[in-house]
């Protein structure tokens, strides 16, 4: 007598296997170590920004000038770095070569020069301990944006939200070249990362320039920026695949988005930031371009070289990283398996795993 089972029935209605929810539970595992990173990373780099070691001057080279510096740097308590400086232009030089962050003018009707386009948030930093001073003498401060940012941006924070945009397009490609494309050939992987880094560049030139106008000059040099930083992502993500596999996204978050957004100088400078990011910021290629590009677009392409330096550094890496993994996949590479039904089972297991689902 038939009971209306067949063998796929009754598999269908046994319990999930305990190696299935092992399986899942291990996968969970990436989204949580995200989550924790992702805490610690902006929330200690951003949650209480305080000034240390922040340059200023005071404009001047008699007795009051050097009173009031020392006064002031003493008062702050490491958090000021107050020297002074012999006349305005020099001041404004220091500002537009950004090693000070402010100028104070003292006298009856005193001056903050400050350049807005180096750091919004450190020109508002020094700012508020100038007012407190103006206030103190009786007198309103007058204050004076000697690099201002474009009209389109006018918190001078859109680069920094540019970049996160390109880092996205290149981490996020990533996960599709080295999981989906996990069967190509390595040197087909690098160039489908050298496109899409083309691609992925030009469209952050057009969000910066005619759809969003974050700048309203040098977009070539802009793009050059963009492509160095995205071909970088794309090569290093590419190469880490191959020894990292499912932990790839985690190990591109950790490196493009943990520690490279909060060191990159875009919302806050080291100066404002916990020395560890601020140690980051010297050699993190979001630092290289947020830094890179606003030399280039307000500062005349002073310490452009320097920065540019920082990204191509990052993409001769990404070419090195490429190239061990090329010489590491085929240290590995064994005769195919004659089934093909066992073939494909691991190709998508590959790709799962790369993809971290």
């Amino acid at each position: 007598m038939s009971t209306g089972l067949n063998p796929a029935g009754r598999n269908s209605a046994r319990p999930h296997s305990p190696s299935a929810l092992r399986h899942v539970l291990g996968h969970l595992l990436t989204p949580l170590l995200m989550c924790i990173g992702m805490g610690i990373a902006y929330l200690g780099a951003f949650h209480a920004p305080a000034p240390h070691d922040l340059r200023v001057d005071v404009v001047g080279s008699g007795p009051t000038a050097q009173v009031l510096a020392q006064t002031l740097h003493d008062k702050g308590d490491g958090a000021l770095d107050v020297r002074t400086a012999a006349d305005r232009e020099t001041a404004v030089s220091a500002l537009l070569d950004r090693s000070s962050f402010g100028a104070y003018l003292p006298g009856p009707r005193p001056e903050l020069l400050v350049a807005s386009a180096s750091s919004d948030t450190s020109a508002m930093a020094v700012e508020k301990v100038f007012t407190k001073v103006a206030a103190d003498q009786g007198a309103p401060l007058k204050v004076t944006d000697v690099a201002p940012v474009s009209a389109g941006d006018p918190t001078g924070q859109g680069i920094f939200f540019l970049l996160v945009a390109l880092s996205i397009g290149s981490y996020a490609s990533v996960a599709v070249i080295a999981g989906a494309g996990a069967v190509l050939p390595l040197r087909v992987r690098a160039l489908l990362a050298a496109g899409t880094s083309l691609v992925v560049s030009l469209i952050g030139t057009i969000f910066a320039g005619p759809m969003f106008h974050l700048v309203d000059h040098g977009l070539g040099g802009l793009w050059a920026l963009s492509w160095l930083y995205a071909a970088g992502i794309l090569l290093i993500g590419v190469g880490l695949h191959t020894y990292l596999r499912r932990w790839t996204t985690l190990g591109v978050m950790v490196l493009f988005v943990m520690l490279n957004f909060t060191s990159s100088g875009g919302i806050y400078r080291p100066e404002l930031q916990p020395g560890f990011f601020g140690s980051l910021h010297a050699f993190w290629n979001g630092a290289g371009f947020v830094e890179g590009v606003r030399a280039h677009v307000y500062f005349d392409g002073t310490g452009l070289g320097r920065h540019t330096l920082v990204l191509a550094l990052w993409l001769l890496a990404g070419l090195a990283l490429t190239a061990a993994a090329g010489l590491t996949e085929a240290h590995r590479r064994r005769p195919a398996p004659t089934t093909g039904t066992a073939s494909e089972k691991e190709e998508e297991e590959e790709i799962e795993e790369a993809v971290g689902v």
